[in-house]
C-alpha cells in the first residue's frame, strides 16, 4: 500500500466503529461527520495527502527496503546525518501545514515507533520480552501508513511519593491474566490524544511511574479492540464558522481516558510485560528521547514562527510598532525562535551512531529546548495578549457582520491599516490561541508535552556532563579532582 492519501486515512477511520463516549454518550455514525472529530479528521487528512503533493512528494516519502512501494518518511529510521535532516524536512512540512499546532500530527508517533524498533535489541535476551514483535509491528505500520495514539500516564489519584494502590478493582491498568492467547489488561491510562481515532492506540510505561510489576508493559493494539473504550473530555471546538473559531475549528485534539475492561492483548502484540526493569531503562536506553524531542522541537519552530507573525500583524492593524515596549516584546519572541533554531541545528550537526547503527540527533540540546519551550510559549501568549489588550475582548461574530449592525462595525471597529471585517479575524485569531477554552489547553499542552518541568529540569542536569568543567575549576586551582 505505502503512504496513504487524505481520503484513505478518512475512510480506513470511519470503518473502524472504535468505542467512544463523549457527554455520557457513545458514538455512533461516521467519526467524519461528528462535530466533535470532522475538523481534526479533516485536517490530519490534509497532512497525508501532502504526501503526494508533486513538488514535494519527494521530501515526504522514501522507498519501502521490503517492498518498493513510497512510504511515510517519517518512518524512514536514518543511517547518516543527511537521512536525519531529510526526516527534519519532512516534519517542517507537516508542522508548517497546521502552523504547529496540531501536537500530535501522524509523525509524531510514527517516530517513536521507529525508535523503539531500531532499539529493539535492548530487547533482547530480556525477561518477557519480544523484540520481534516491536520490529514486526513497525513494519506493518511503515507499509500501511498506520496512523498511532498513545497512552503512558497512570490515572491523577494521589501523586504523594508514598502512594500505593491497593484493593482488587485496579485503576491503572495493569496485567491481570495472561494465557494460551495472550495478557489480559484492566484499569485505566491518561491521556490519550485523538484517542479513537486512529488505526492504534500504543500503550507503553516509564518505570519511574510504576510500583507494580504487572504495570510494566508495552504493546500496540487497533482502536477498536473488544473492551477498550475512549472516554472524551468536553470540546474546545468553539463553532464550526472558521472566521469566528480559526483554530478550534480545525485544530481541536480531542484527548480521552483510556479504559482497558479486560482486554486481551495477543501475544504478538506484546512487546514487554511485567518487567519492572525494562520499563525502567527502555525508553532512556532507546532513541525515544531523541527523536521524539527532535520531531517536537520543529513543530514547536514553526508554531512560534507562527506566532511571531499573529504578533506583527497584530502591530500593523493597530499601528503600534514605533513603541519600544512592543520592540522589546516582538525581540522575545525573536530570540525564542533563533534559540530554539540553534539548538535544533546541533542537535543534528553533533548526531552520531547508537550501537544499533542507526544516526540519532544529540539529545543534550533537544534537552535543553524541552526545559525552555514550556516557560517561553506562556510568556508567548501573554505578549499576544498584551499587543492586542481589550481589542483581544470586544470581537463580534462573522453572523454579525450579516446583520443589520454591519455600519456600526464598519465604522467603529476599523483598524489604521484593515477595514473593521479583516481587523475582527485578525484578533479572533489571537483570541483563539491566546484566550479561548482551545488556546489555554495549548497552553497547558506545551507546558506539559514531556511531563512535569521540574522533572525534565532534573533529568536535564543529571545527564549534563558538568564534571567536565570542575575538572576545570579543579586545575585552575590546582587542587585534585574528587
Amino acid at each position: 500500500m505505502g503512504a496513504i492519501s487524505g481520503q484513505e486515512y478518512i475512510n480506513r477511520i470511519n470503518q473502524l466503529n472504535p468505542e467512544i463516549w463523549v457527554d455520557g454518550k457513545r458514538i455512533s455514525g461516521l467519526l467524519s461527520e461528528h462535530p466533535h472529530f470532522k475538523g481534526i479528521l479533516q485536517s490530519k487528512a490534509s497532512l497525508y495527502d501532502l504526501q503526494h503533493h508533486p513538488k514535494i512528494k519527494h521530501e515526504m516519502t522514501f522507498q519501502s527496503p521490503q517492498s518498493g512501494n513510497a512510504v511515510g518518511l517519517s518512518f524512514l529510521a536514518p543511517k547518516t546525518i543527511e537521512d536525519l535532516k531529510k526526516r527534519g524536512k519532512m516534519i517542517e512540512h507537516w508542522a508548517a501545514h497546521s502552523h504547529g499546532i496540531m501536537g500530535r500530527s501522524p509523525d509524531y508517533l510514527n517516530s517513536v515507533l521507529m525508535s523503539f524498533a531500531s532499539s529493539s535489541g535492548y530487547l533482547q535476551g530480556k525477561e518477557n520480552s519480544f523484540p520481534e514483535n516491536l520490529i514486526r509491528l513497525y513494519d506493518t505500520a511503515r507499509e500501511n501508513d498506520l496512523t498511532f495514539t498513545h497512552t503512558f500516564i497512570t490515572p491523577q489519584v494521589n501523586r504523594s511519593q508514598l502512594h500505593l494502590e491497593n484493593g482488587d478493582a485496579p485503576i491503572a491498568a495493569r496485567v491481570v491474566d495472561e494465557n494460551e492467547e495472550g495478557i489480559v489488561i484492566n484499569g485505566a491510562r491518561l491521556l490519550a490524544t485523538q484517542g479513537g481515532l486512529t488505526d492504534e492506540v500504543l500503550v507503553f510505561s516509564i518505570g519511574k511511574f510504576i510500583f507494580n510489576e504487572e504495570e510494566a508493559f508495552a504493546f500496540s493494539i487497533p482502536s477498536n479492540t473488544k473492551g477498550l473504550k475512549f472516554i472524551c473530555r468536553d470540546t474546545f471546538i468553539g463553532g464550526e464558522s472558521e472566521f469566528d473559531h480559526p483554530l478550534s475549528s480545525k485544530y481541536e485534539e480531542m484527548d480521552s481516558i483510556v479504559v482497558f475492561d479486560n482486554v486481551l492483548v495477543p501475544w504478538e502484540r506484546v512487546f514487554f510485560y511485567n518487567n519492572g526493569d525494562v520499563a525502567e531503562e527502555f525508553l532512556e536506553k532507546c532513541s525515544f528521547n531523541a527523536f521524539a524531542k527532535h520531531q517536537v522541537l520543529i513543530r514547536q519552530i514553526v508554531k512560534t514562527e507562527f506566532i511571531l507573525g499573529i504578533a506583527q500583524l497584530l502591530i500593523k492593524t493597530i499601528n503600534v510598532r514605533e513603541y519600544q515596549h512592543i520592540q522589546e516584546k516582538m525581540s522575545e519572541i525573536i530570540i525564542g525562535i533563533e534559540t530554539l533554531k540553534a539548538l535544533l541545528e546541533k542537535s543534528e550537526n553533533h548526531a552520531s551512531l547508537d550501537e544499533w547503527g542507526y544516526m540519532r540527533p544529540d539529545v543534550l540540546p533537544l534537552k535543553v529546548a524541552g526545559n525552555l519551550f514550556p516557560k517561553m510559549y506562556p510568556r508567548f501568549i501573554e505578549i499576544i495578549q498584551l499587543i492586542g489588550a481589550s481589542g483581544i475582548i470586544t470581537l463580534p461574530t462573522e453572523q454579525a457582520f450579516h446583520s443589520p449592525i454591519r455600519n456600526d462595525l464598519d465604522q467603529y471597529l476599523q483598524a489604521a491599516t484593515k477595514p473593521a471585517y479583516d481587523r475582527v479575524k485578525i484578533f479572533r485569531l489571537a483570541w483563539d490561541l491566546s484566550m479561548s477554552a482551545f488556546g489555554t489547553r495549548q497552553t497547558q499542552y506545551e507546558r506539559y508535552f514531556f511531563g512535569d518541568p521540574i522533572r525534565l529540569s532534573s533529568e536535564l542536569y543529571n545527564s549534563y556532563p558538568v564534571n567536565d568543567y570542575v575538572s576545570k575549576v579543579n586545575q585552575f586551582l590546582k587542587i585534585n579532582n574528587d
